[in-house]
C-alpha cells in the first residue's frame, strides 16, 4: 500500500512505517486515521485502497496549494 501512496504523493509525500505486533496496519495521514485494519475488519480491498489514495492525493495537492 505504501508504493500506492507514493504513486500520488511522489516525492511531495513523506511516509514512515512503523512496525507493529499482531498484525497492526493503521493509516494516519495529518493526525487523521484513515485507515484501521481492526477498526475495519481486515486488509482492505482494491475499491477501499483506491479511497485511500483519493485521501492522501486530496491532502498532498491542499498542502501544495498553502505552500
Amino acid at each position: 500500500m505504501a508504493g500506492e501512496f507514493f504513486s500520488v504523493g511522489g516525492s511531495d509525500l513523506a511516509l514512515s512505517l512503523t512496525p507493529g505486533k499482531d498484525g497492526v496496519l493503521t493509516v494516519t495521514v495529518d493526525g487523521e486515521t484513515i485507515f484501521d485494519k481492526e477498526a475495519e475488519g481486515g486488509h482492505p480491498d482494491l475499491g477501499r485502497v483506491k479511497e485511500l489514495k483519493a485521501i492522501v492525493k486530496e491532502k498532498v495537492e491542499s498542502a501544495k496549494a498553502l505552500a
